[in-house]
């Protein structure tokens, strides 16, 4: 059995794989030079033949899946398949493996460093002082204060490994913490249940860790974030279309909250549109990368192979395998 790995991959667990599997051929993305979209996906894997694919960006769709049927399975690098068809792959009899909490430390270790960030001014600081503005008679003390973490009320808006890993961090800041999610039947490690409503009018900070369905679609609304405090920070290190980002750019420019603190777009990278919000004075942007560090690679890698290993025995399918309806063809 063949097995193509598009993904960056560990050592030990590249070792593992070809202990698994009688051929290995590995060409990840950052190799090769990033994603394959499906033209480019469909003729490596006729190129290559294998019977089971790595993934982590490429495209797979239906094309691809029409164009090659010989997989077996897709371990697919991510949280969730968004890079994949995943109907598709359910009408071809394509199983999909993912790999969730891959990245949970490292999104939650960046949404604690960013609000710290703001909350101290830190990056117009440096500039300021980068661009020589720090002369003689100057008061830096008093020009660039700013606030403390300690005590904060935390609201966050979905309460699933992110929000757990963050909260564990803002525990020894003794922050106020709650969260809404309709899932969960009580409060949780110490954090509060409470309403969608509730979290956006009593928090100081509302951070948003859940992800694009049906029902959390365009779910934050502009009467929610009028409804915050005007002291209050926003942040999302989720998915775009879960905020109306118009409503957003509105309240951030007429300094209805203090801030907002932005890691993903409605379009990345973004059109001159999408960056209009990122250019507002209260907003800090950075370019999707809370979830990027080299340790994911090891995390995502350890996650796939207990999870390939348990489909190959065919263990606990019901919880490894992300399409579970392809289990009934």
């Amino acid at each position: 059995m063949k097995i193509y790995v598009r993904a960056p991959y560990s050592e030990p667990c590249l070792k593992e794989l070809e202990e698994m599997f009688d051929q290995v051929v590995y060409e990840p993305w950052n190799i090769t030079g990033e994603r394959y979209y499906e033209d480019e996906m469909l003729e490596n894997l006729l190129r290559v033949q294998p019977d089971a694919l790595i993934t982590e960006l490429d495209r797979v769709t239906e094309k691809v899946l029409n164009g090659y049927g010989r997989l077996r399975f897709i371990g697919d690098c991510r949280g969730t398949p968004a890079n994949l068809q995943v109907d598709a792959c359910t009408k071809a009899g394509v199983p999909i493996l993912c790999t969730p909490g891959r990245n949970t430390q490292a999104v939650a270790e960046m949404v604690v460093g960013l609000i710290l960030t703001f909350l101290r001014r830190t990056i117009p600081a440096v500039q300021w002082v980068q661009d020589g503005k720090w002369v003689t008679g100057t008061t830096p003390y008093y020009l660039w204060m700013g606030n403390e973490l300690q005590g904060k009320k935390v609201g966050f808006v979905g309460f699933g490994a992110i929000s757990h890993a963050v909260a564990k961090i803002l525990r020894g800041f003794e922050c106020d913490m709650s969260f809404y999610d309709p899932f969960l039947p009580g409060d949780q490690d110490g954090c509060k249940k409470a309403s969608l409503e509730d979290i956006f009018s009593q928090s100081d900070i509302v951070t948003l860790h859940l992800p694009v369905t049906d029902s959390t679609r365009g779910m934050i609304t502009e009467p929610l974030l009028r409804s915050m405090k005007k002291t209050a920070l926003f942040v999302n290190a989720a998915r775009s279309a879960i905020v109306d980002y118009a409503a957003l750019e509105r309240v951030l420019q007429e300094k209805a909250i203090a801030g907002a603190i932005i890691d993903v777009l409605d379009t990345e990278p973004p059109t001159e549109a999408d960056l209009a919000i990122g250019k507002c004075p209260n907003v800090l942007l950075t370019p999707h990368i809370c979830g990027a560090t080299y340790e994911v690679t090891g995390h995502q890698a350890l996650i796939l192979n207990e999870r390939i290993k348990k489909f190959l025995k065919g263990e606990d399918l019901e919880r490894v395998v992300y399409n579970r309806d392809v289990l009934a063809k």
